[in-house]
C-alpha cells in the first residue's frame, strides 16, 4: 500500500492507494492555518484509514519556495507556514519513507503519466492560484518555478504585475462576481482566455512543450474556454514557435494523490513495507 496526501489551502485529502495506484480508501480534512494543528489533524485522519502496511507516502504541497537539498518548505502560496520539515515530520506519523514535492508538479506528472506517449508535458491548474508543472520524459523538471503564476510578470493595463493577479480563479471571482462553474456566456469566457493567454504564450515560449494540460477549479471547464484559448494562442504563434495541443485534466480532482503515487512508486517501490500505526 501507499499514502498520497495533497495539501491544498483549504482542504487537505488523504489516500491509501494499492500497488496499482487505485484509490482504495480516502478522507479529507480543512487545512488548519497553524502548522503544528495540521500535523495533529493528519495523524487524526490517517488514524482512520485503519493500520495498514506503506511502502512509501508522497505528499503535495502549494510551496512556493523549496529548498529540496534541505527538504525545507520554506514558504507557501496560500498558508501561513514558514520553514518547515514537511517530509520529516510526517515520516513521524507514517513510520514509511516520504518524498514531498510541489503540488501543481505532482499534478502534472500524473497527467503525464497517463500519456506516456507524449515527451514533454506543460500543467497549469488554474484555481485560487495558478501553479504550474513540467514533466520531461516522466521526470519533474525542479527548475520550473515553485512559485507559478506569482512570479511571471506580465504587462498588464500598462502596469507588470503578477499573472495570477488578474487571471487566477479567484480573479475571475473579483472581476465578473461569478465562478468559472456559473459562466456561460462566451465573451466572459474571451476575455478569459485573453488574460489567460498572456501567461501560456511566456510558458509555451519558455518550455516548449508537446502538450499543454489544463487542470484546476478553472480548467474544469475546459471546453468552455478551449476554442478562445486556441484562438488567442494562434495570434502568437510563428514558423519557430508552434502551438502545443491543449487539453484538459484527466483526473483533476485527484491529480495530486495520483502523482504522489507515480511519485514515490518510482523512489520506493522495491523497499519493505512499513506499518503505520
Amino acid at each position: 500500500m501507499y499514502l498520497g496526501i495533497d495539501v491544498g489551502g483549504t482542504k487537505t485529502l488523504v489516500a491509501r492507494l494499492d500497488e496499482h495506484g487505485v484509490i482504495k480508501q480516502s478522507e479529507r480534512f480543512p487545512t488548519p492555518q497553524k502548522y503544528s494543528e495540521f500535523l495533529d489533524a493528519l495523524k487524526e485522519t490517517i488514524d482512520k484509514l485503519g493500520e495498514y502496511d506503506y511502502r512509501a507516502c508522497g505528499v503535495g504541497i502549494p510551496v512556493s519556495v523549496y529548498d529540496r537539498e534541505s527538504a525545507v518548505a520554506v514558504s507557501f502560496g496560500n498558508l501561513a507556514w514558514k520553514r518547515v520539515h514537511v517530509a520529516h515530520d510526517i515520516e513521524r506519523i507514517v513510520h514509511c519513507p516520504v518524498a514531498v514535492e510541489n503540488d501543481a508538479k505532482l499534478a502534472g506528472l500524473s497527467e503525464a503519466t497517463l500519456r506516456p506517449d507524449v515527451d514533454k508535458v506543460l500543467y497549469v491548474t488554474i484555481s485560487t492560484g495558478i501553479g504550474i508543472g513540467l514533466v520531461n520524459d516522466g521526470q519533474i523538471d525542479t527548475a520550473v518555478g515553485d512559485g507559478g503564476g506569482r512570479t511571471i510578470m506580465i504587462n498588464y493595463r500598462g502596469k507588470f504585475v503578477p499573472w495570477e493577479s488578474f487571471a487566477s480563479g479567484k480573479a475571475i471571482v473579483e472581476r465578473f462576481g461569478k465562478r468559472a462553474a456559473d459562466i456561460t456566456d462566451e465573451a466572459t469566457w474571451q476575455r478569459i482566455a485573453h488574460d489567460l493567454a498572456m501567461g501560456f504564450q511566456h510558458l509555451i515560449a519558455l518550455t516548449e512543450p508537446d502538450l499543454v494540460v489544463v487542470g484546476g477549479s478553472v480548467g474544469r471547464y475546459f471546453e468552455r474556454l478551449k476554442p478562445h484559448l486556441r484562438a488567442e494562442l494562434k495570434a502568437f504563434e510563428t514558423p519557430l514557435l508552434k502551438l502545443p495541443k491543449l487539453e484538459e485534466a484527466k483526473r483533476p480532482e485527484e491529480a495530486v494523490v495520483y502523482g504522489c503515487y507515480d511519485l514515490v512508486k518510482g523512489l520506493y517501490g522495491r523497499h519493505r513495507q512499513h506499518s503505520v500505526r
